[in-house]
């Protein structure tokens, strides 16, 4: 018998091998004691207190019409649709963008509107934002001293013929607009509105120049949602945390200097008057192409005839369907590579300075919306583009936007990470604003699977989760992790990596391998994104989707994972064992030390080498979160340990106590 904590606790369990009572008391982790009588009057705790252990049912919102209790849409499940027609001219010599836009605002709700408001995101750039207040100038999503900001032109609404001016205000990076008249259920207003702004060149790290490259996002009024969880969404924009957007169809046209090859979100439409005939032609063959084709080669641009023509202007128009928002990059010295997947087209769009890592962008691409595609959800666009600049890393609809990086390796992980946004928000289109975890940590997750695909010898996906894992381990040990369920710009920049992106892929990770298995989460996963494409999924859609196709309450889960901060330390706590002829009969006390619960794995290890392995599901903490005892039977065998996770697969702060006999004890 090894003495590990306590004789109270070692003469329980050597009790359990001659009384049947306590044997049955400790097998189940109950009492120590015999049981005493009861009195019915008191069988339920006399403060009346309502369940509040973890594993406790959360308190999320009943299904309605709207929003079914299975977490699937309601029957009558709505949500607002905005069709832009928007026209930017780039002014080169200025650094200005002018715009002008007409808007379709579609009010499927079921509240008659008097007013909408809009994003006007480029004043965080102002002086006196509270962009300014909240995050250092110099940080990587301060101002940087720049002082620009969206100047209103005109904002009109047209109704019959006539357009209408409308009353506005202002307030930071919103602005709220007075309609003419009530827009009731099912009606449309149309907006007419012109704007510019000086283009900063460090636009918090989601939009900007570096020399004559420029990279257009939050370029636009853009209406905010009003949703049937919050009415309408108006959190500020700061920088750390992104957006949320209604879905719509547009027409894009962008003018430029005529030297300027442009990339944007949509399929390109009038390629026969910006493209050369030699550039059109390989794009039609990069269309049947598993391996890139050069349409804009090194050669072309050094020698002039990358463009029709050097003088004077173009304008370049693109078309997406159902798509939450439109962006472009722009440049004189754009390389650009194609080659396509099922019909979709995959480009990358580089300068010649880039090449070493970029030359392969383009089939980096291609390889990440299959690998989603085959995985989780179909892509539903006609193209995906990479495009290399100043931005270290942001997505767009059909847009990612990187910089050159070190390597390979490197250059793929950030492709694939902002391609991965296609599914986690662009089509699956939650709040980022809100739930940074249901985005970022999400698309985190599917990343391991691509860049193990892509890149093997960097680590499988169990070798990459196993680092993210001891990453959160250490966040842990150090006790300065954070709740997931904290809007993204109140997370401190320091663990905005760890808590949003990494800490919420290694919970599916665990929620996958170690507790609903491979098969029940990927469908249930997959049926998330089936559901939800297209449409906005608050945090209690997810977790009800996820129970509702696994066929596991998991509410214990997502309240320790998602909604607080719970650590996980399960320990051996005492083993006792007693030689009966041939039987070694061992009785193991699992301790739980934390608060968190997951899956007990435990290996025995006999004095013939031999080992036998054991596995229960978190859910036997549920009527004891602090001990979890067992009895074995072993004939013919000598118990010399037990080890708890022997393969090292579940998160846990101190492995000190995983081992018995302790190490030197």
């Amino acid at each position: 018998m090894k003495t590990v904590n306590g004789s109270f606790v070692i003469a329980v369990l050597v009790a359990a091998f001659s009384s049947p009572l306590i044997t049955s008391a400790v097998a189940q982790g109950t009492s120590q004691q015999p049981p005493r009588s009861v009195n019915p009057a008191r069988t339920f705790d006399a403060s009346g207190a309502p369940d509040t252990s973890l594993f406790a049912p959360l308190n999320l919102p009943p299904g309605n019409v709207y929003r079914s209790g299975s977490g699937a849409p309601g029957p009558r499940y709505w949500q607002q649709r905005a069709d832009y027609d928007l026209h930017g001219t780039l002014d080169t010599v200025a650094k200005t963008l002018h715009g002008e836009m007409t808007l379709r605002y579609t009010n499927n709700s079921p509240d008659t509107l008097r007013f909408v408001w809009f994003q006007v995101e480029q004043n965080a750039f102002k002086n006196g934002s509270l962009n300014s207040f909240v995050f250092p100038p110099d940080s990587r999503f301060g101002a940087r001293n720049f002082e620009g900001g969206d100047m209103i032109d005109r904002f009109n609404q047209v109704s019959a013929g006539k357009k209408t001016p409308l009353k506005s205000r202002v307030e930071g990076t919103v602005m709220k607009v007075d309609l003419a008249s009530p827009l009731a259920p099912g009606q449309v207003a149309t907006f007419d509105v012109a704007w510019h702004f000086m283009i900063p060149e460090h636009g918090a790290d989601r939009m900007g120049r570096d020399g004559a490259l420029y990279e257009l996002a939050q370029w636009y009024p853009r209406v905010c949602v009003y949703d049937d969880l919050r009415g309408w969404n108006t959190e500020p924009y700061l920088g750390q945390g992104e957006f949320y957007l209604e879905y719509g169809d547009y027409n894009l046209s962008v003018t430029v200097p005529a030297g300027y090859i442009v990339a944007a979100t949509g399929a390109l439409q009038n390629g026969a008057e910006v493209l050369t005939p030699a550039q059109v032609s390989r794009l039609a063959q990069a269309s049947k192409s598993d391996t890139p084709v050069h349409i804009v080669t090194d050669a072309e641009l050094k020698s002039g005839s990358a463009r029709p023509r050097k003088t004077g202007t173009m304008t370049w128009r693109f078309t997406a369907k159902n798509v939450r928002d439109a962006v472009w990059g722009a440049s004189p010295e754009f390389m650009w590579d194609a080659s396509s997947w099922q019909g979709h087209m995959a480009y990358a769009f580089y300068r010649p300075s880039a090449i070493d890592t970029w030359k392969d962008a383009a089939d980096m691409s291609r390889m990440s919306i299959m690998e989603y595609s085959e995985r989780w959800f179909p892509y539903p666009y006609p193209q995906i583009t990479a495009i290399e600049g100043p931005i270290s890393g942001m997505e767009y609809p059909m847009v990612a936007m990187e910089n050159k990086s070190a390597d390979k390796y490197e250059l793929y992980n950030v492709v694939t990470h902002e391609i991965g946004h296609m599914w986690f928000p662009m089509i699956v289109g939650s709040n980022e604003r809100m739930h940074m975890w249901q985005d970022e940590g999400f698309n985190t997750f599917i990343n391991y699977f691509s860049e193990a695909r892509r890149y093997p010898e960097k680590g499988t996906y169990e070798q990459r989760v196993a680092e993210n894992r001891a990453l959160v381990e250490n966040f842990m040990q150090h006790n300065v992790d954070e709740p997931l369920e904290v809007q993204p710009d109140r997370i401190n920049p320091q663990l905005l990596g760890e808590n949003a992106y990494v800490k919420t892929a290694v919970g599916l990770a665990q929620l996958r391998d170690e507790i609903l298995g491979p098969q029940a989460f990927d469908e249930a996963f997959r049926e998330y994104a089936r559901r939800w494409a297209f449409k906005h999924p608050g945090p209690a859609d997810f977790f009800k989707t996820m129970e509702d196709v696994s066929g596991r309450r998991l509410d214990w889960f997502f309240r320790e994972w998602f909604l607080e901060n719970e650590h996980f330390d399960v320990g051996i706590d005492t083993v006792a064992h007693k030689q009966v002829g041939d039987i070694d009969s061992v009785a193991v006390r699992f301790r739980n030390y934390a608060k968190g619960v997951l899956p007990i794995r435990a290996r025995f290890t006999f004095s013939d080498g031999s080992t036998q392995d054991v596995s229960y599901p978190a859910e036997v903490w549920s009527t004891n979160p602090l001990f979890y005892d067992r009895i074995y039977e072993f004939k013919g065998k000598k118990l010399t340990k037990v080890q708890l996770d022997p393969t090292n697969r579940i998160v846990d702060v101190d492995k000190a106590n995983n081992i018995w006999p302790r190490s030197g004890g």
